[in-house]
């Protein structure tokens, strides 16, 4: 039984409430969520945060565990875990980075890391693509390029968007604009732009862009919300690209999604600053004791199961199998992957309903969130624990809901 939007006590996110649906979800294990429609083969990690698959039972104990001994905090607290989440995050950051700032997620770590970039630069101005997108909040949202940063207009002024990655544009625009802007203190960049259909940028362009940031004073932010922890066949997307920021942002998957954290990490050249500059940003739930736990929890997860290399040893069967869709130019990168589809609105949301009769969840993109005037996408990111096998069962329903709907 689905819930309707218009009869629900809550709302439902980024739609009309009249006629929304959801599921009723049950619990899951490894690649799969239960429903009361019966058992979904997860190819989108839910909301791209399943990262370490459905029902991990040794996330669950780590938080139940940090329950009993602390389960309240205040943002300036000490304790065991937060110290080594701290140190494991920087661990695994290039060399340099030396401070966190913990978040509650991915679009307020984009909105503390745009306030970091300010008070140390002192400039106001940012740049991130029009195919992009930051987060849900003010700023992130100004941030963002695609359709949802319409919303929330007129937006944080300064947010300068670039044709970077878009159709038909070759390179990048950033070191032009660059010149020709005064008080840019930003840029921020997905590695990998996720949600607006997978598009990988080409050899160079982040040395290019790094070399522009510095020649103008700009501080390179890399949102690894979406990419990060393992999704790209890296533990960083960034890496795969030999991409130096000075900040990286987390969210979504620092915890499996078994926790509402996020995270910016910082570089020396600029946690330094703080040292005599006062750091005016906080969060009353930051650092909390028990999505804490579940993030640690979740790396050790990662390492013990070896899941970011599996997502580097799956990206070519991946990019395979999506070219065996009826699609033009599968790209892939790790766990990642999209193929566009001849497919309207009306047609996608066939095969939206294909799909779920299926019990295949997988995230379809129309010609809105692509802005294009036709065609859309479907984007797979399933969880990184998933066996070649369970990869090649679930594209094949995909295709099978494809045929049905294009017949």
């Amino acid at each position: 039984m689905s819930a309707s939007g218009k009869d629900s006590p809550f709302f439902f996110t980024w739609q009309r409430q009249r006629g929304a649906e959801g599921l009723h979800l049950r619990g899951g294990s490894g690649v799969c969520f239960e429903t009361d429609e019966g058992r979904f083969v997860d190819l989108g990690s839910l909301v791209y945060q399943a990262n370490a698959g459905h029902g991990q039972q040794r996330i669950i104990d780590a938080i139940k565990a940090q329950a009993d001994e602390l389960c309240l905090s205040t943002p300036q607290a000490i304790y065991p875990a937060k110290e080594a989440l701290a140190e494991a995050l920087l661990a695994r950051a290039p060399e340099g980075f030396t401070k966190v700032f913990f978040t509650l997620g991915g679009s307020d770590a984009n909105e503390n890391a745009l306030k970091v970039a300010r008070l140390f630069t002192g400039r106001y101005k940012t740049i991130s693509r029009y195919r992009s997108y930051h987060g849900a909040t003010f700023g992130a949202s100004s941030l963002t390029g695609d359709w949802r940063r319409i919303a929330v207009e007129p937006a944080m002024p300064g947010a300068i968007h670039v044709m970077d990655l878009d159709e038909g544009m070759e390179g990048t625009q950033i070191p032009r604009v660059l010149e020709l802007e005064e008080n840019v203190g930003a840029v921020f960049l997905e590695p990998v732009v996720g949600a607006n259909g997978v598009l990988i940028p080409p050899e160079g362009y982040f040395q290019e862009v790094r070399e522009a940031c510095d020649r103008h004073g700009a501080l390179l932010v890399c949102d690894e919300v979406l990419t990060g922890f393992g999704r790209c066949g890296a533990f960083f997307a960034f890496e795969r690209f030999g991409a130096q920021p000075d900040l990286i942002t987390c969210g979504k998957a620092i915890t499996g999604g078994y926790g509402t954290l996020g995270a910016v990490l910082v570089h020396d050249r600029v946690a330094r600053f703080f040292d005599d500059e006062e750091l005016v940003a906080g969060l009353t739930h930051y650092a909390h004791p028990l999505a804490v736990a579940a993030a640690l929890a979740t790396l050790r997860v990662y390492d013990e199961d070896g899941m970011v290399a599996n997502a580097a040893a799956l990206e070519g069967p991946l990019k395979a199998m999506l070219g065996e869709l009826n699609g033009d130019a599968p790209r892939a990168l790790g766990l990642l992957g999209a193929v566009d589809l001849d497919l309207g609105a009306d047609g996608l949301k066939l095969l939206g309903e294909a799909l779920r009769r299926r019990r295949v969840h997988v995230h379809l993109k129309g010609p809105r969130q692509l802005r294009r005037e036709r065609g859309g996408a479907v984007v797979v990111s399933p969880p990184l624990c998933i066996t070649e096998e369970e990869l090649r069962a679930g594209l094949e329903k995909i295709g099978e809901a494809i045929d049905e709907v294009s017949e």
